[in-house]
């Protein structure tokens, strides 16, 4: 499957983005799908997973109550909605697909490239 990020951005504090994730290639339903972010100087790190087919999600304790994981199966395509920014949630993103549950989380198989979000204070 074949991954691309989009909808990076500036925004202020408070603020709002939405990513999107378009997936090309095998069956969009056969995998999980999950989103990641690197910040400068420090290691990547898990935000949100969204299952295959019910649509459960989980996130990152960093982010819950404020960003938002959803799929649009008719459009092979997953979103991340954030909201009430921070300055630390500045980082670049990038989403990521797997068949596998036990590996969403942590080692991803198949990856987009980034797409930068920058929050200013």
């Amino acid at each position: 499957v074949q991954l691309q990020a989009s909808g990076g951005g500036s925004v202020q504090a408070g603020g709002s983005l939405r990513l999107s994730c378009a997936a090309s290639g095998r069956a969009f339903s056969t995998y999980y799908m999950g989103w990641f972010r690197q910040a400068l100087g420090k290691e990547r790190e898990f935000v949100g997973a969204i299952s295959r087919s019910l649509g459960t999600t989980s996130y990152a304790d960093p982010v819950k109550g404020r960003f938002t994981i959803s799929r649009d199966r008719a459009e092979n395509t997953v979103y991340l909605q954030m909201d009430s920014l921070k300055p630390e949630d500045t980082a670049v993103y990038y989403c990521a697909a797997d068949g596998n549950i036990q590996t969403i989380t942590t080692r991803p198989t198949y990856w987009g490239q980034g797409t930068l979000v920058t929050v200013s204070s």
